[in-house]
């Protein structure tokens, strides 16, 4: 139990929220799609993967299929896909732009998403088109919250 709370005491200091029902972790500073992408902005760039939600639900990933570099994405439409052992779902951009860079290291090591999601893990950095598009994405209050609900439904 102590190291429990130590644990949720020292993940509420580096802004990270444990979701007590899975035990996936959600970072703060990052903004979520309903589909289990997230997206770090960083002036006009943006960093774009799966949360940690999304890749405990996979499973083991053993490919990652990447666009790219300078193929136009746009919000809510799929510029890849996340295969592992149990299934095959596509990577929605959460934002509209122009890939800039793709994670090559997520193409011959695919099992960065489940280990980093959030660091390693990345899979697109994108240029921004549209930055009033991040007011439709949820903060980590709210992402969290809603893996809550989507797990209590199955």
């Amino acid at each position: 139990m102590a190291l429990r709370l130590f644990a949720s005491r020292a993940a509420s200091r580096l802004g990270i929220s444990v979701l007590p029902r899975s035990f996936a972790t959600v970072v703060g500073d990052l903004k979520y799609t309903d589909s289990h992408e997230w997206v770090k902005v960083e002036g006009n760039s943006a960093t774009v993967g799966i949360t940690d939600h999304a890749q405990e639900h996979l499973g083991d990933v053993v490919y990652v299929e990447l666009p790219e570099e300078g193929a136009a994405v746009s919000k809510g439409e799929a510029f890849g896909a996340v295969e592992s052992v149990k299934a095959s779902s596509d990577v929605n951009s959460p934002i509209s732009g122009k890939v800039t860079k793709v994670n090559d290291e997520v193409g011959d090591s695919p099992g960065l998403v489940n280990s980093s999601p959030y660091e390693k893990g990345w899979i697109i950095k994108v240029e921004l088109s549209n930055s009033d598009e991040l007011n439709s994405l949820m903060d980590a209050d709210k992402y969290s919250k809603f893996c809550e609900e989507e797990d209590a439904k199955h």
